[in-house]
């Protein structure tokens, strides 16, 4: 009997909710007749809608994020128009505010608004007494962090084997940056220690290999970011052939001698930190309330990169109030200097509730209306320059960030990294007409196009350096512009199994060759 059903459309399958294992295992005594269903976005509404309704459900609880909002609107409407009598309850940062301006907050019967752990629970339990409480948007209740029930147990033998598990050792960020929700957070409270180390155990001993932190400040206290990565290189000791891979997110400007020597320690393969840069503009930093040592930031990503063997994803923004084309062409020819493996080029968000609104009129930014709120025009950057920015960001993405072209990408950098992709993004652009769907074996034509006939390189030595990409990661196809003794079929990549994923090990194998 499920008469509660907890549900969300993730980005994808290895994706498995978070928030909504903290709510089933904050249930209390309606746990056992509740459970969760997830799916995943692009799948049909209706389908979702009759899987759903099989649970014969009385309460359906929706997580709704700004990449789901729009199907989950559909689903909403869906489920009302064939069973009205199914209360939906709406959970989540994207009804977290604004909630008076969006359909889907409309049609659904209820709407917790912030923290969502207990209230969904209080709120349950009063709708299975049939007791509808009068107000339909009812702000979360923040408990301390040590009256949560984990949701770890709540984690599925299939979740354990084929997804992501995402963890959590605090919650929140002390920091202001107004492009952000957390902004609105008054500190980072942490879980404790020992019973959050216990679940991560028992997680491992269940076989859980890939760890994703999910705490937007892993760094922010170095005791507890130790005793984790201790946790992580005690297991790696005892079982080196047993991969583990973990996520972190970190402070750029924050990386004590301690923590340096902990990090070192790790093999190859083991350690992801997402670093957020955002912008190296101090003007930029100042206005959005972001509080960076640029110098201090450089000097440990330099560090991370010669003296550990972490992968380094680090994020930048583009379109944020103030910074122009030049202001940030500088920041990312900067970043690329530093050689981190991956760039995130983001283009900026109008999350709601983030108070980043608030420059709105003053730097005339201009926001799509729908999600995902996406910038498209501010008044230093016009709307064609946004769109060739965008298109910059995808290409970035398919071909810097893939690691295919580890030889291949520095032909097209040479010595102004931002300038030259620019110019390549929109060459491509014009002969392409499109961002997504370009099969690998064109794309690797494109580029020996651009570069040969563009550039002018010496075709001999490019075909060299762009089939010796293509092959490295299993490329089978031979093309005109290869040598004719050339290698046409090199064994296939072997898969990391419950280590490393595939496109940070395509990095390190590129950083190797």
């Amino acid at each position: 009997m499920t008469d509660i059903v907890l549900t969300t459309l993730n980005a994808r399958y290895a994706h498995a909710s978070l928030g909504l294992r903290y709510l089933r295992a904050n249930l209390g005594e309606l746990h056992g007749i509740s459970s969760i269903r997830e799916f995943v976005i692009g799948q049909k509404t209706e389908e979702m809608v009759e899987k759903l309704l099989a649970d014969k459900p009385k309460i359906i609880g929706i997580g709704v994020y700004i990449w789901n909002v729009d199907e989950c609107t559909r689903l909403v409407a869906q489920i009302k128009a064939v069973a009205p009598e199914i209360i939906i309850v709406l959970g989540g940062p994207e009804v977290s505010y604004e909630t008076e301006q969006q359909r889907i907050c409309e049609m659904a019967d209820y709407v917790i608004t912030g923290w969502g752990d207990v209230t969904f629970a209080v709120l349950a339990k009063q709708l299975m007494k049939n007791e509808r409480p009068d107000k339909k948007v009812i702000a979360g209740v923040q408990a301390p962090l040590p009256a949560l029930v984990l949701p770890y147990k709540e984690f599925t033998d299939e979740d354990v084997k084929q997804r992501h598990l995402y963890v959590e050792a605090s919650r929140g960020c002390p920091f202001k940056c107004e492009f952000c929700l957390s902004a609105l957070d008054k500190t980072a409270w942490p879980f404790e220690l020992d019973p959050f180390l216990n679940e991560l155990e028992i997680l491992y001993q269940r076989g859980a290999r890939t760890f994703k932190f999910v705490d937007r400040t892993f760094n922010l206290k170095v005791d507890t970011s130790l005793a984790i990565l201790d946790f992580f290189l005690k297991k790696l000791e005892h079982a080196p052939e047993d991969p583990i891979f973990a996520h972190f997110e970190l402070i750029p400007d924050h990386l004590p001698e301690k923590l340096k020597e902990e990090i070192a320690k790790f093999p190859a393969g083991t350690l992801q930190f997402e670093i957020g840069i955002q912008t190296f503009d101090p003007a930029v930093q100042a206005r959005v309330s972001r509080r960076q040592k640029n110098e201090v930031a450089d000097t440990n990503i330099r560090w991370l990169r010669e003296h550990s063997t972490a992968h380094l994803h680090v994020d930048l923004i583009a379109g944020l109030p103030g910074e122009d084309v030049e202001s940030f062409a500088k920041g990312f020819d900067r970043l690329v200097a530093l050689a981190p493996h991956e760039i995130q080029f983001g283009i900026l968000k109008r999350l709601r509730g983030a108070p980043i609104a608030r420059h709105t009129k003053e730097h005339g930014l201009k926001f799509n209306p729908d999600p995902p709120y996406n910038i498209l025009a501010t008044d230093v950057i016009d709307f064609a320059t946004m769109q060739r920015l965008s298109r910059f960001s995808r290409y970035w993405d398919i071909i810097a960030n893939s690691g295919r072209y580890s030889r291949t990408l520095p032909l097209l950098l040479a010595d102004n990294a931002f300038e030259n992709f620019l110019a390549f993004s929109d060459w491509l652009y014009e002969k392409t007409g499109k961002t997504h769907a370009i099969a690998h074996e064109r794309m690797v034509q494109f580029i020996f196009d651009y570069l040969s006939d563009v550039r002018r390189l010496e075709k001999e030595k490019l075909a060299e350096d762009i089939i010796a990409d293509y092959r490295a990661v299993g490329g089978r196809t031979h093309f005109e512009f290869e040598a004719p003794g050339a290698a046409r079929a090199l064994p296939r990549p072997q898969k990391t199994a419950g280590g490393t994923p595939s496109r940070q090990a395509r990095h390190l194998q590129g950083n190797a060759s």
